[in-house]
């Protein structure tokens, strides 16, 4: 199966507001849309959840994306109306290092 039809699920990123105005007071920060992208989203499988736990991770799924340089920890995922953090830094791909990337997600969680 090629890339192209692995990518199916519409997610959207998220990134932070601004926390303070232009006058230095603190704001409430609102995340805000970053971009849309098509991607793949896999849940860990019970067996792989219950590891997760037993090493104390939050991680519940995996978001695969085109290969880009623009997505970051301090971002967050929404898909199928639910937030899910993300929670490693992109992994390559293991054939050229740029065709895609992989996050680690966990959900209900969000980054400070």
């Amino acid at each position: 199966m090629n890339l192209a039809s692995e990518l199916r699920h519409r997610v959207m990123i998220q990134q932070k507001g601004p926390d303070r105005d232009a006058d230095g007071y603190p704001i409430h920060v609102a995340w805000t849309e970053y971009k849309k992208l098509w991607a793949k989203v896999t849940h860990l499988s019970g067996k792989d959840l219950i590891a997760a736990q037993a090493n104390q991770s939050k991680v519940v799924a995996r978001l695969k994306l085109r290969y880009r340089e623009d997505i970051n920890t301090t971002m967050r995922v929404v898909y199928k109306d639910k937030i899910y953090a993300i929670d490693s830094q992109a992994l390559e791909d293991n054939n050229s290092g740029n065709e895609y990337i992989t996050f680690l997600l966990s959900q209900g969680t969000e980054h400070a």
